[in-house]
């Protein structure tokens, strides 16, 4: 990060001053000048500069955009600032960017100057508290009563306070949505999905949504956890189980009783869990294999705990003692292969094959289900039912390219008739849609 020289930072201002003149000349209406609060000889950083976007989206989705006629951005190491001139009167920019700057501590290191059409800069009804102490007006900073060191850590602080709970918002919600996303891709063979209820004659698609919606603070708590002992991954997933228990039980609260994201709640809990060791104020996006990594060293342990300790008592205790099929416990403790090496990729290729979001996930389910032992199908199906399931799948998949909806229809058909749902790839296309999403789109 280059500091920044008192010349550099001289020339800086009165370049801005001519911008905003050339503005005002130009478009004959008030401006805002966005730029950032920061004490100290370092202007911008990936943090400063995340925090400065933060407070573009937040003018952007308040200001009257019809009413702009110009904007212009600019970012380097001599600071960040936005420059804006729209035709709104000045008085009612001045309240609306005062509020920006007072709703959130991260606003104090906003500086949302307006200019009139006359070139007179407004002044606040009243001066800002310091950002170190609180204590009102310029007093603090016209004596430097704090270090810079200090106000650079207060600073610092501020903007990953803000984030550490944006995002994990930001990424429960996601994960909500991915839920629902998987509920509502239609056709899927044997599944609830917006056609009919397929196997399940005690779920239907608005119970699979009011569930998803009822497990969003676990997601949340997941993050959270991550977040908080991201140096000491083997507690995580410890912590992690007990908050999966309180998900079940608002599932079933939500649902009456009726188990439809058990398998979701321990897959997608463990990479909230894993989104949450890997957080960083500064870093947005993640890669899938760092994400993958994470979820087995947080897994890795407890789950081979969990295997020494099986019994008969469930029907995945069974498929492990008579099978060795470890299901879901299985795959997060090895990294999530079929994420990784199936319903990951078989989205994204039939993605940049520009088939529709909803195909697109009809096809990763297929891939999901022709490659992956799914408990579920076994548990209703046998040995027989899972070799019908796997083989009818890649028939499907066979004749390139994949398009016909109508032959996955006739399949949910058959898989209906043998009663055969396969619940847990379901789970697998809920967590690809949501591990798709946080590493290319945030």
């Amino acid at each position: 990060m280059r500091e920044v020289t008192l010349e550099e930072m001289l020339r800086t201002r009165e370049e801005r001053v001519i911008r905003q003149a050339e503005f005002l000349s130009l478009h004959k209406c008030p401006l805002i000048c966005f730029t950032m609060n920061i004490a100290g000889p370092v202007k911008c950083s990936p943090l400063i500069e995340r925090a400065f976007y933060e407070g573009v989206r937040l003018l952007k989705t308040s200001l009257p955009q019809k009413k702009i006629k110009a904007r212009k951005i600019e970012a380097c190491h001599t600071g960040c600032e936005m420059l804006i001139a729209i035709n709104e009167d000045s008085a009612v920019l001045k309240e609306l960017c005062t509020k920006i700057e007072e709703a959130t501590p991260l606003g104090r290191l906003f500086d949302m100057d307006v200019i009139d059409q006359n070139g007179e800069k407004l002044t606040r009804k009243k001066e800002r508290c310091c950002i170190v102490c609180g204590a009102e007006g310029r007093g603090c900073s016209a004596r430097r009563l704090h270090s810079i060191s200090k106000l650079r850590e207060v600073t610092q602080k501020i903007i990953c306070d803000y984030f550490k709970e944006a995002d994990r918002e930001k990424l429960a919600d996601l994960a909500t949505q991915s839920l629902i996303k998987e509920a509502r891709t239609t056709p899927k063979p044997g599944l609830v999905d917006m056609d009919n209820n397929g196997s399940h004659k005690d779920m239907d698609l608005d119970m699979f949504i009011k569930s998803a919606h009822a497990l969003t603070p676990y997601f949340k708590k997941c993050i959270e956890i991550g977040q908080n002992y991201a140096e000491y991954p083997d507690e995580v997933f410890q912590k992690l189980r007990q908050e999966g228990l309180l998900a079940e039980q608002a599932m079933y609260e939500a649902t009456g009783g009726i188990n439809t994201h058990k398998g979701a709640i321990y897959s997608m809990g463990i990479i909230c869990g894993a989104l949450g060791c890997l957080w960083s104020a500064e870093k947005e996006v993640l890669r899938a294999d760092e994400i993958f990594s994470m979820c087995s060293r947080i897994s890795k342990e407890a789950v081979k705990d969990d295997f020494q300790s099986i019994d008969y008592s469930t029907a995945g205790g069974r498929l492990y003692l008579e099978k060795g099929i470890r299901g879901i416990r299985g795959e997060a403790a090895e990294g999530f292969p079929s994420l990784k090496n199936i319903g990951l990729p078989a989205l994204k290729k039939a993605l940049s094959e520009g088939f529709s979001e909803n195909t697109a996930g009809v096809f990763a389910l297929l891939h999901l289900i022709g490659n992956v032992e799914d408990t579920n199908i076994l548990s209703r199906g046998g040995e027989e039912g899972s070799v019908f399931a796997k083989s009818a799948a890649r028939e499907l998949l066979s004749n390139p390219p994949f398009h016909d909806l109508n032959e996955v229809r006739d399949l949910d058909k058959r898989f209906i008739e043998k009663n055969l749902s396969p619940g847990g790839c379901a789970d697998l296309l809920a967590v690809t849609y949501f591990i798709h999403e946080i590493t290319n789109e945030l």
